[in-house]
């Protein structure tokens, strides 16, 4: 299809230069090309990924990790805990091995008083989620098993590391120290709040009350998805200030209607009629 797409357009340029790698000795030999490639995008799982960043100087963009969090603020308490703990439901469950699935939940120490945290966990238990302590998780109770360390850790599965925090710096600091710079979201009433985590966390999509699988080049309206860049490659050719600057997607709901990407599923029952994306094709365009 690839192929057929570039003969179609203008010129002499065959399907030739396109190529297909079937083993990992082949890829190696790519990665040994640093004089006439420019940039290695690889798509894959976590270990392709990280075999690609060890073994070639050519510039790689992508992730290794998808170490997502989700935190909910104290003021969550304002909120419908239904639909706080749906949308923590399908951050996790909506498709447990995507790198944009939540692996850490974060839980305002104040969400223990309110009895939020608890309807929380027993929501994602009933979904058949395993949630392993922290260290202020286990002292507070909230779990039976402790997460072992390095809690940079994705689990790719239905498992997730809960930890308690005493403020949303606390927060903060907790996913610059064990994130992996790809997408956080807050749960949260209060837009002050909300604003300061959009603002201080250090992502490529911060969310505030919605789904992390909402992290998707065709969710953001942007077309078929090549990967998700945590890193920071700039501008080629003279860079003022603004080449210097990257790009982080801010995704904003609101307190009173949270967002959940299974809403978005026309089989879903909580959602009817289903929500949809409101994309808009772009006009085609002839050079000549």
């Amino acid at each position: 299809m690839i192929g057929d797409a570039i003969e179609q357009c203008p010129g002499k340029i065959k399907r030739d230069i396109i190529g297909l790698i079937t083993s990992r000795n082949e890829v190696k030999d790519l990665l040994d090309c640093d004089d006439v490639i420019d940039l290695v995008i690889p798509r894959g799982g976590n270990s392709l990924v990280s075999y690609i960043h060890n073994n070639t100087r050519i510039p790689v963009l992508g992730h290794a990790d998808g170490v997502c969090h989700v935190y909910v603020d104290s003021s969550a308490s304002k909120m419908d805990t239904a639909d706080v703990s749906r949308l923590i439901v399908d951050a996790k469950t909506n498709y447990p091995s995507a790198c944009n699935a939540m692996e850490t939940l974060l839980l305002h120490r104040d969400t223990l008083v309110s009895g939020e945290a608890l309807s929380i966990l027993m929501s994602l238990r009933a979904a058949g989620v395993r949630c392993l302590g922290g260290p202020t998780a286990m002292t507070s109770g909230l779990c039976d098993t402790p997460a072992t360390e390095p809690f940079r850790h994705e689990y790719g599965d239905l498992s997730c590391t809960v930890q308690v925090v005493d403020s949303i710096d606390d927060a903060v600091d907790w996913i610059h120290k064990h994130g992996s710079g790809h997408t956080e979201c807050i749960v949260a009433s209060d837009p002050q709040t909300a604003q300061k985590f959009l603002t201080d966390v250090d992502a490529a999509c911060v969310f505030w009350n919605a789904s992390t699988r909402f992290a998707d080049g065709y969710r953001f309206g942007l077309g078929a998805e090549v990967g998700i860049s945590t890193g920071r490659i700039h501008a080629r050719g003279p860079v003022g200030v603004d080449g210097l600057l990257t790009t982080k997607y801010k995704l904003v709901s609101t307190a009173n209607d949270l967002h959940c990407v299974n809403d978005y599923n026309e089989n879903n029952e909580h959602s009817n009629p289903p929500r949809t994306y409101t994309h808009v094709d772009k006009p085609t365009t002839t050079s000549k």
